[in-house]
């Protein structure tokens, strides 16, 4: 993920932010509501104010099904626990903060077949039927912007072989990584003429 970051760094920069704002080695912790803090995978932090943080995870077998009720889990607690703080002004107030998520999975047969679901009490929605971990990641980061809990997301697959030479697939038109990065980047633009007002 360190070649996704590094991009993004660049960008970020590019698009007006100064490289002393930007974090993505150390100093990423952020205080939390329900937590002292959290360490994130990227963060801009301008004159006090929290501009953009991003969360980047991948996963490889053979444990899908239990990783992926953790890293869903994981997803979803950040961003209430972020959400909460800022509301409880921990980042400075002036300035909404951005913030994205990036899954990269791996491309194998145990995560691209069907698998089956439990129903003992109620029906789970019919989209889950018969769905791979593929198709539920991608159906997990579209629904954390559709909810607004993330304001970008990004999904890719690769597989043990290609990916070491940074090959990759994007299954989903809406949450590829230029996408996602179109919005980082917009948002800092934006961000970055209003910077001598803080």
């Amino acid at each position: 993920m360190d070649g996704f970051i590094e991009l993004l760094t660049k960008l970020v920069t590019e698009a007006g932010i100064d490289r002393s704002h930007v974090y993505y080695r150390d100093s990423l912790e952020l205080p939390g509501y329900f937590r002292p803090n959290k360490k994130w995978d990227f963060i801009v932090v301008v004159k006090g104010q929290l501009i953009a943080a991003l969360e980047a995870k991948s996963q490889v077998g053979p444990s899908f099904g239990n990783n992926f009720n953790n890293r869903t889990e994981e997803a979803m607690g950040s961003a209430l626990d972020l959400w909460t703080a800022f509301r409880e002004k921990a980042f400075g107030s002036k300035v909404r903060p951005w913030i994205g998520y990036i899954f990269l999975l791996e491309d194998c047969a145990p995560s691209t077949r069907p698998v089956g679901v439990k129903e003992p009490h109620f029906k789970v929605f019919p989209e889950f039927r018969n769905s791979s971990y593929a198709k539920r990641y991608e159906l997990f980061c579209r629904r954390l912007v559709l909810e607004k809990h993330y304001d970008a997301a990004s999904f890719m697959m690769s597989n043990a072989e290609k990916g070491a030479n940074g090959e990759y697939s994007e299954p989903a038109p809406d949450l590829t990584f230029q996408m996602f990065a179109n919005s980082l980047v917009g948002r800092v633009a934006a961000f970055s003429g209003r910077i001598k007002e803080l």
